[in-house]
């Protein structure tokens, strides 16, 4: 596997990411295999969002993964938010704030690696985003 640096992030990151959208959508076995595989490649940075099939897939993946402090710190998490019921975009602060204690719950972790926002939004307020 090869890996780079995530701009100037300081995260070395592989150069594959494991996108989680659909992980909910195969048995819990497959999803196990599918995650140890990619570890056993080198492939230790998963990516999520909040909106993939509404957080199950962020408890699909926690199962698949037997998260615990030991296997968190393994591996790189990414998730998204911003994007409400599929058509609405919301950055403000209190809802970037909801959405991250979201998806920590369900990834049964402390912290993300990486936070993206979810779709561009030329209404967003940078200077609400960042204070969140």
């Amino acid at each position: 596997m090869k890996y780079i640096q995530l701009g100037k992030s300081g995260l070395t990151v592989p150069s594959v990411v494991l996108g989680c959208m659909r992980i909910r959508d195969v048995s819990a076995k497959e999803a196990e295999e599918l995650v140890a595989t990619a570890l056993e490649l080198g492939c230790n940075f998963f990516e999520h969002a909040d909106i993939y099939g509404q957080g199950t897939c962020e408890e699909a993946f926690a199962d698949a993964i037997h998260m615990s402090p030991s296997v968190r710190d393994k591996i790189l998490l990414q998730s998204k938010c911003g994007i409400v019921s599929g058509v609405m975009y919301d950055f403000s602060k209190e809802h970037i704030l909801s959405s991250v204690d979201g998806i920590l719950k369900r990834l049964r972790t402390d912290y993300l690696d990486v936070l993206v926002l979810h779709r561009p939004d030329a209404l967003m307020e940078p200077e609400e985003v960042a204070e969140a």
